[in-house]
């Protein structure tokens, strides 16, 4: 072997373990000097009725605290869902100002809770045919005590309040207990509406004259300033490795997703759905959850 392959062989050994170190190093001291190749950008998918929020937000998390990551798409494809679950999303998604950029990606729809989440972003993009808004709150449940009375059913509850067992399939309704839910129904619609001003900085009376329920177009919310700019998925990527300073080719990485609900009942999986489902009425806002 000549004295140039030698010097050849050692060089190629020993680079490896060089950049090894150097990466180590950096990564040790300051992983804001990292270079920008080896940062990638997040990749979060709010989907389907929202009845939970430990996936999403186990997800916001780690792409948070994690270095590599330099920023998160968050594309939402939901007609909204419960409350709390809603606003737990809405809160770990604030944790992002000052720490990195997180741009939400609004898809055929995100409404009522899926707007909710999307309203903490860093910015908001939509699709001129979107349907987004639906900034309301709404409460129902069946009554089958008609039924019931034909069919010669009845049934005899002992409690201890006069407003136990309100919401009752079993009976009609008193007015006592409307009054009552209602004002339950005002009170989470008015933390809505605060919240989204406070994330979207919009004074609170001009929300509440957009917050009737209605449903908005992309095209029409952006002209009443719920979303930031009319633009695809891709747009929205560029967006993103533009402000970033990153390149077309930098990776989106995901994490797992849960499953999806037919998925979880293919997979037998059902016994917190029937649950919930038993416990839970939807309607086209965030979930009102009435617990016997």
């Amino acid at each position: 072997m000549t004295k140039e392959q030698k010097l050849t062989l050692l060089f190629i050994i020993i680079l490896p373990i060089i950049l090894g170190f150097t990466l180590l190093f950096y990564k040790g001291k300051d992983s804001s000097i990292s270079p920008k190749i080896f940062k990638k950008i997040g990749l979060v998918k709010i989907s389907d009725v929202i009845i939970s929020s430990e996936n999403y937000t186990k997800q916001l998390k780690e792409f948070r605290e994690d270095e590599a990551i330099a920023g998160v798409i968050l594309r939402i494809e939901s007609p909204g869902g419960a409350v709390v679950p809603s606003q737990e999303i809405y809160k770990e998604i604030l944790k992002y100002r000052g720490v990195k950029p997180i741009i939400a990606s609004l898809g055929n729809i995100a409404a009522s809770g899926g707007y909710y989440i999307a309203s903490a972003a860093t910015k908001i993009f939509a699709c001129p045919g979107s349907i987004t808004a639906s900034i309301g709150v709404i409460f129902r449940f069946p009554q089958y005590y008609k039924l019931m009375d034909k069919l010669g059913i009845n049934i005899q509850t002992i409690k201890s309040g006069e407003v136990k067992d309100m919401g009752s399939p079993q009976r009609e309704m008193t007015q006592k207990e409307k009054i009552i839910f209602q004002e339950i129904l005002d009170d989470i619609h008015n933390q809505f509406i605060k919240d989204v001003s406070k994330a979207r900085k919009i004074n609170e009376d001009s929300i509440k004259a957009l917050a009737d329920g209605r449903i908005m177009t992309g095209t029409q919310a952006l002209k009443v300033g719920l979303i930031d700019t009319l633009g695809t998925f891709e747009e929205a990527c560029d967006y993103l490795r533009k402000i970033l300073g990153l390149s077309k080719s930098t990776p989106i990485v995901e994490k797992k997703q849960r499953p999806s609900l037919l998925e979880s009942i293919l997979s037998g999986d059902v016994n917190e759905k029937i649950k919930f489902a038993k416990n839970i009425f939807y309607v086209s806002g965030p979930f009102f959850i009435y617990d016997k």
